[in-house]
């Protein structure tokens, strides 16, 4: 079974922010967005203070601009305080981008609740300059829209946008904002990046086409900016060898600052004694493996990579939360600088007790896959998942996490295979486990029947 997702999933879709649609049932007395910036994930954290205006309100709708729902390639909506998201569904039909949120109960005239937004953005920074050389330090910008805009009228907002380091080169000072503001239109704090408080915002189409306005921060970054091109997924469950088998083709990509100049062997040494290794340069990275695994192996185009390093965590049963990881340290075989490249295959095993259950009253089987190996502040560009089944597993049944760009059925074939295996509950009867045992025996027993007969074969044209 093959299932194709390209990462991140986008959904695009325009906006002019008539917001017609919303009316005055809200009004948000606060909006403050917190920014994260990183390298190829950027965390964006909206929080709405919102009090309704009319009663019995379910429904709260949130607008994004046509270029941030563009690059957002996850969100999530919950209320302050809780785990559980809201349900949402999107609009794409009407000129707006909105986000329909299903509230937990209706609320009166005057009732108010905090919500907050959470989204990731992908591919939203770049680096400035775009090449760098052996030891200059690695620098990104970042562009947003100044004001969040919303269907409702605004009283105050601000936004924060936070870098890692406190090595910030340069921001944007707005202008034509001094009639929304008392006390400054931008601050700067450590890493920290404030725009606003702005009051009395209402983003219908006048405002936005007059005050909107794209502010951009330039910005000083310690780690490899990383993109996954490709990750080639192969899934295969054995009940014969207990084990649930991962192996995983990477294709990875420096997407920081190319390398201006030639590379210094000799330089790059030096900097790691010295403990100076310039931040662009990808030496090693690390996985997150699930617990309990064994048989892990690495290598790529020119074999295998001993360069690497497991700490295996102990097994824990299906259907436990996971509070500690297995780690894979690699180290490819050579630095990878801004602009290269570089593929591995990756493989292990865990106990099939793991992922598997058995459903005794449908008879069924059913396996939970991961589907991509966690890569840490990393952008997963396109990912395929392939599951391969036991032999002779019918009645297959998948349920994806989330809408696949493409899926299909096929046969893999494996070695002691009569028919194939397709290729989550599945079916397996009985005498699918004894396939591959009694095709080995038969052949056994062909074959000793073979030399039993030919012993009995009297060759000999005359007898003695």
């Amino acid at each position: 079974m093959a299932r194709r997702w390209t990462l991140p999933l986008l959904l695009v879709s325009a906006l002019a922010p008539s917001f017609s649609l919303a009316g005055l049932a809200f009004e948000n007395t606060a909006i403050v967005r917190t920014i994260e910036l990183g390298g190829s994930l950027v965390h964006v954290n909206t929080a709405y203070a919102v009090k309704a205006l009319e009663p019995g309100q379910t429904t709260y709708q949130i607008a994004l601009s046509k270029v941030e729902r563009a690059k957002t390639s996850w969100l999530e909506v919950k209320v302050k305080g809780r785990t559980t998201p809201l349900e949402l569904s999107e609009d794409e039909s009407s000129t707006e981008h909105l986000l329909s949120v299903s509230l937990p109960k209706p609320l009166a005239v005057n009732g108010t609740l905090n919500l907050v937004l959470e989204t990731v953005q992908t591919h939203v920074t770049h680096p400035f300059p775009q090449q760098a050389a052996q030891r200059h330090p690695q620098l990104l910008k970042y562009n947003t829209d100044l004001f969040t805009i919303s269907p409702y009228t605004t009283l105050v907002q601000r936004t924060k946008i936070k870098s890692l380091a406190p090595n910030v080169i340069s921001y944007t000072t707005p202008h034509d904002v001094d009639s929304f503001v008392r006390d400054g239109s931008v601050t700067k704090t450590g890493g920290t990046i404030t725009y606003g408080p702005y009051h009395d915002i209402q983003t219908d189409t006048d405002f936005v086409a007059k005050y909107q306005q794209s502010v951009s921060v330039h910005y000083s970054f310690d780690y490899p900016v990383i993109e996954v091109e490709t990750l080639r997924r192969t899934a295969e469950i054995s009940h014969w060898g207990s084990n649930l088998n991962i192996e995983d083709k990477i294709h990875l990509h420096n997407a920081g600052p190319t390398l201006k100049g030639h590379f210094s062997r000799l330089e790059y040494q030096s900097q790691i004694y010295l403990r100076q290794q310039t931040p662009h340069i990808l030496s090693d990275f690390t996985l997150h493996l699930p617990p309990g695994v064994t048989n892990a192996y690495f290598y790529d185009q020119n074999g295998n990579v001993s360069t690497s390093h497991l700490r295996t965590t102990p097994s824990i049963a299906k259907g436990s939360k996971a509070t500690q990881y297995s780690v894979l340290e690699l180290r490819p075989r050579y630095p990878v600088l801004g602009g290269w490249n570089y593929s591995c295959t990756i493989g292990f095993d865990t106990p099939l007790q793991d992922s598997v259950g058995y459903d005794v009253k449908n008879g069924i089987y059913v396996v939970g896959v991961p589907v991509m190996t966690s890569f840490p502040g990393t952008v997963v560009n396109d990912a395929e998942v392939k599951i391969i089944l036991p032999e002779g597993a019918t009645n297959v049944e998948f349920v994806s996490p989330f809408p696949e760009l493409s899926n299909s059925m096929s046969t893999h074939i494996s070695y002691l295979d009569t028919v194939g295996r397709p290729a989550v509950s599945y079916r397996v009867p009985l005498s699918a486990h004894l396939k591959k045992a009694m095709s080995v025996g038969a052949a056994f027993f062909t074959l000793f029947a073979f030399a039993f007969m030919a012993r009995r074969v009297d060759l000999n044209l005359h007898k003695k």
